[in-house]
């Protein structure tokens, strides 16, 4: 599994999300953070991440998806 060196984050309803670079400036470039870095369509987010960043933040996907059934 990858680690979190050189990951940037988001913000989302339960904790933070690491982001590889990619993944980050993509997400910044389809507008999805607020002004408080704050991204509130996690849906779209988890649409958009590539499968490194779904897997470090799996237990939170997890977590997020659970709650909203």
């Amino acid at each position: 599994m990858a680690g979190s060196a050189g990951r940037k984050t988001v913000s989302v309803a339960r904790g933070l999300m690491m982001l590889c670079e990619t993944c980050y400036d993509q997400v910044v470039h389809d507008r999805l953070p607020d002004s408080r870095n704050f991204v509130s369509n996690h849906e779209l987010l988890f649409d958009t991440i590539c499968l490194g960043c779904t897997d470090i933040n799996r237990p939170l996907i997890d977590d997020m998806l659970g709650s909203s059934e």
